[in-house]
């Protein structure tokens, strides 16, 4: 939901490409938070019940109230682009056949190399303030990365900027705190933060933002449904708010308001098909109450969670099983892979267990336990109640830190999170998701790719094709795909003996590809 500009320098090698994204990423960070900033008041929540009329002037009354609060993002970057090195040994290609020096190009001495070409990034994206001190809310993915970040506020003068630097950042439920680091001189209006429990399907929703560069923007649609599991890092998907007030590129880290102009949800992410880049009436923000409950870490530059080194099925356990596992009930968490040398293996859980109590408090569902799990302070100890082979038991566990960073890396070197299974595609193709740790290994461009072939069925389309294991899918039929269930569509739509062209990200460079449906 970020807009990015991007220009590819060196063309000899690579080609601008354009891409269709249903969660866009703006740019990249990795600054060292500060530890001058001032203090961070946390917002007070307000959870009276909500209710009383709406009017013709209610949206009015609220759109005036709380566009002040909400602030542009620019963002800027610059990161290596590719040499033809990378892919010829350390020489240009014209010396390494020809034994010429490459138009343009100034000779290198014995073990030196020129410095590569630079690509430049521009993004854009929200925010909305929460503390008169300069702090602001908005999507990690809209500052990830950035060398620059330029703040320009409500009915400020055309090109008035201020500049900003990020606090803390946190991958997980994508959100960033940032602090101006020139104030304005007038005095800034913080948001209001709502009660994003009380949030149920249907109530009205106003969503600010700058989509298309279109600042301060506001669009109204109600909650369509909650505790949607959604996310960007792999087997971590968090609940989210699904709306259908018009969320674009650019909302990302705005505000998504109630019926009172509080703040109960960040704008994060939108669902787009092959066909339309833009908002298409599913759209998706962080709740509040988790971000604010973050808010404390944030200030830190650091949020620490806690991890017991498990899976857990997503599916409810039903009443059948129940009665398998020795169950009072439908309640309880089943562990599905225990993490050898972790928390879990450690205090002597096994695969198929199922938990039930965790510090003494019910677990309901496999998200009760993840929600708790991760809240712990990492090497606190924690009496757990298990079933096994019917038999009801506590152990005690130590709980790790989460490193996400580590997490994805196993995950990458693995080849997914979850076991593969075949895409039912016609075309012989098992597909898992890109994490950022494929792409960074695989260096794809940033805000490309829709899926990873692990693994190409012998003597299929696919393979009749052309197609190979770790070929990243960047397009089927010259249409962006950004996931799994886009390529599967488009895949599934074909008819027998229709060719598809793919677009594949293989060995670092674009490769294109044709295949037949049997």
């Amino acid at each position: 939901m970020s807009t990015r500009k991007t220009t590819v320098f060196y063309a000899v090698l690579i080609a601008t490409a354009s891409i269709a994204v249903g969660m866009v990423i703006a740019s990249r960070l990795d600054l060292a938070p500060s530890s001058t900033a001032q203090n961070l008041s946390v917002p007070a929540t307000n959870s009276a019940p909500l209710g009383g009329p709406i009017d013709a002037t209610t949206f009015r009354s609220i759109a005036k109230a709380q566009i002040p609060t909400v602030v542009n993002i620019r963002t800027e970057s610059r990161q290596r682009t590719q040499d033809l090195s990378d892919f010829f040994g350390g020489d240009d290609l014209l010396q390494r056949f020809f034994g010429q020096q490459a138009p343009g190009r100034r000779p290198r001495g014995r073990g030196r190399q020129e410095p590569p070409p630079e690509q430049f990034t521009a993004g854009a994206g929200t925010g909305f303030i929460i503390d008169r001190a300069g702090f602001i809310l908005t999507n990690n993915h809209v500052v990830e990365g950035a060398e620059t970040i330029k703040i320009s506020l409500a009915n400020a003068a055309r090109g008035v900027e201020y500049s900003a630097k990020v606090i803390g950042r946190d991958t997980l439920t994508d959100v960033a705190l940032i602090q101006f680091t020139e104030m304005p001189a007038e005095p800034l209006q913080e948001a209001k933060f709502g009660d994003s429990s009380q949030i149920q399907q249907g109530d009205w929703v106003m969503a600010i933002g700058n989509p298309f560069n279109l600042g301060h923007t506001v669009t109204v649609g109600v909650v369509s449904a909650l505790g949607r599991p959604f996310g960007g890092v792999a087997g971590r998907e968090q609940d989210m708010l699904q709306t259908d007030a018009a969320i674009n590129p650019g909302n990302s880290g705005g505000p998504l308001l109630n019926i009172r102009g509080e703040v109960v949800g960040v704008s994060t992410a939108i669902y787009t098909d092959a066909q339309r880049v833009a908002n298409i009436g599913i759209g998706f923000a962080t709740p509040i109450n988790t971000i604010r409950d973050l808010l404390p870490q944030l200030r830190t530059g650091k949020v620490t969670r806690g991890v017991m080194g498990v899976q857990v099925r997503r599916d409810a356990i039903t009443k059948q099983e129940a009665s398998a596992f020795g169950l009072p009930n439908t309640n309880g968490a089943v562990l599905v892979i225990v993490t050898p040398g972790g928390p879990a293996a450690r205090a002597g859980l096994d695969p198929g267990d199922v938990v039930v109590e965790y510090g003494g408090r019910p677990v309901t569902d496999s998200d009760s336990l993840v929600n708790m799990v991760v809240n712990t302070k990492p090497g606190m100890t924690v009496p757990m109640t298990i079933y096994r082979d019917k038999q009801r038991r506590t152990v005690n566990i130590t709980v790790d830190e989460l490193d996400l960073e580590a997490e994805q890396g196993r995950t990458a070197r693995r080849g997914g999170g979850e076991p593969s299974t075949p895409t039912e595609t016609g075309f012989g193709l098992t597909l898992e998701p890109v994490t950022p740790d494929i792409a960074q290994q695989a260096e794809l461009p940033r805000g490309q790719g829709g899926g990873i072939v692990v693994d190409v069925e012998r003597g299929s389309a696919a393979a009749l094709g052309g197609v190979q294991p770790n070929d990243i899918i960047l397009k089927v039929n010259g249409q962006a795909v950004t996931n799994i269930s886009q390529i599967t569509r488009a895949l599934q739509n074909t008819s027998q003996g229709t060719p598809v062209f793919l677009l594949v990200w293989r060995a670092g460079q674009q490769v294109f590809v044709t295949m037949t449906k049997k």
